[in-house]
């Protein structure tokens, strides 16, 4: 269908960043509905094209989530999340799930996450 001849090909293309965060999705939708449960995900974008990827509501708690292709992503990866204050809902832990080998803090609730613990 895309017509790429190699892993690599796919990795250097326009769509690799959209491609991973499909991926990413569908592995954690893939998780949830093997244990029976629904997914409650959702994900933000405003008129002033703030968007968070991935929020996932659990127990009444917001967990923003973002999918980045980069393994050092920084604070300014999150800074979005803050728009969900709005909501008057409690926000728990979040952050941004990449290609880094071990989860770092970037704020005081948000942290890098491998993709690999997905």
């Amino acid at each position: 269908m895309t017509q790429w001849s190699s892993p690599e090909t796919l990795e250097a293309g326009a769509a690799s960043g959209a491609i991973l965060e499909t991926w990413i999705l569908s592995e954690l939708l893939k998780g949830w509905w093997h244990n029976g449960r629904e997914a409650p995900f959702w994900f933000y974008r405003d008129k002033d094209q703030k968007e968070i990827d991935l929020i996932i509501i659990r127990d009444g708690v917001v967990h923003p989530l973002e999918i980045k292709k980069t393994a050092a992503p920084g604070k300014d990866t999150v800074r979005h999340f803050r728009v969900l204050k709005k909501l008057g809902m409690p926000i728990g832990p979040g952050g941004v799930i990449c290609l880094s080998d071990q989860s770092l803090p970037l704020t005081d609730t948000a942290s890098s996450i491998p993709v690999v613990m997905i």
